[in-house]
């Protein structure tokens, strides 16, 4: 029988922030406690950046728990969760840190509370180091809806590097459990369309890079529109390539930057798209790594995926540490690999 106490290592594998953040989750939804030691202990500045301590004090909001250690620049936190109570919160992280990953923390314990939430986030929306807005509203939420649970997001105003001051809404309808699903084909492509955020930049910057995709991609002018954001706290452009399909919606990303051209910016995101197109794999490895926890929450669940990358790894020795699930990885051609979870229970019977 497992103690109740959970010790975690924050430089196990992967060796990040979201060594953390699931740790944060699976205490939440299990209600027990949980040490973590080493917090980005490899990184160049280790222990709690502010996005961080925002997803521990967010968690410790939800779920009435005591902290210990959480200040900036801490790498231990000892995290004692009380019930989770649904409501109305807002979490700022005061810095453009990711507001997506501060969600994805408290999000799963929401799904099954005993009653709706909304939640308005404020920093960054558009981070190149985590999973954008567009991601979570047209990849990862529909994928959750599909367990039940009705969840909705909206986009106030983008936050970009470095001013952040962006903000998003995200409403939740919970279930009492989560029902599991298979995501083993794409299905046929519905829709595609191509849309470039420009926040207090010339909008010909959008236009341009458009103008490239449309080239590359051949896709109708109507696939194609520019979104201009003037009250944005800073400046800022990304480009969203969306790819809908029967069964999944793949979101590619690229980030205008000082010193490349929009032509450059919209030709490295085609390029992942069409990587993404000459396969027929429906998960990539961004989506894989985050269906891993609501899978395991409601306790089976199996999808196809690329080589699962080292976040998804160390994301499947975490829930191994909280939860009673076992995760088969069984590679079927070269970078196709199907994730399976189920509970040990079941999987022993499998087997017998």
């Amino acid at each position: 029988m497992r103690c109740e106490r959970v010790a975690i290592d924050g430089s196990m594998g992967e060796g990040g922030g979201q060594v953390l953040r699931s740790s944060l989750t699976l205490a939440l939804v299990t209600g027990r406690s949980l040490n973590v030691e080493n917090i980005r202990a490899g990184r160049k500045k280790p222990g709690l950046l502010r996005q961080h301590l925002s997803a521990v004090r967010a968690a410790a909001e939800v779920g009435q728990a005591e902290v210990r250690g959480g200040e900036l620049g801490s790498q231990k936190i000892e995290f004692v969760p009380g019930a989770v109570v649904p409501g109305e919160y807002r979490f700022s992280i005061g810095s453009a840190g990711s507001a997506t990953l501060v969600l994805q923390t408290v999000l799963p314990a929401l799904l099954t509370a005993s009653g709706p939430s909304k939640i308005v986030l404020e920093g960054g929306t558009h981070n190149p180091m985590a999973p954008p807005f567009e991601f979570l509203e047209k990849s990862f939420l529909p994928c959750v809806r599909r367990m039940g649970p009705r969840v909705e997001a909206t986009l106030d105003r983008p936050g970009f590097y470095p001013a952040g001051g962006g903000a998003f809404a995200v409403a939740i309808e919970p279930v009492e459990r989560l029902e599991s699903f298979d995501l083993l084909e794409r299905g046929k492509t519905t829709k595609k369309i191509a849309r470039a955020i420009v926040a207090n930049l010339p909008l010909d910057i959008g236009d341009r890079e458009l103008e490239k995709v449309r080239e590359l991609l051949t896709w109708d002018r109507r696939e194609l529109c520019v979104e201009e954001f003037t009250d944005a706290a800073g400046s800022g452009n990304v480009l969203i390539l969306e790819l809908h399909g029967e069964h999944v919606t793949q979101v590619v990303t690229g980030f205008g930057e000082r010193r490349a051209s929009a032509h450059s910016v919209a030709e490295r995101a085609v390029r992942e798209l069409r990587r993404y197109l000459t396969s027929d794999i429906p998960v990539d490895e961004h989506l894989a790594d985050q269906l891993l926890l609501p899978l395991a929450l409601a306790k089976r669940g199996t999808f196809r995926t690329v080589r699962p990358s080292s976040h998804t790894r160390t994301n499947i020795d975490v829930i191994r540490s909280f939860l009673d699930i076992d995760v088969k990885l069984t590679e079927k051609a070269h970078d196709e690999f199907i994730i399976e979870l189920q509970t040990n229970e079941t999987a022993k019977h499998v087997k017998e």
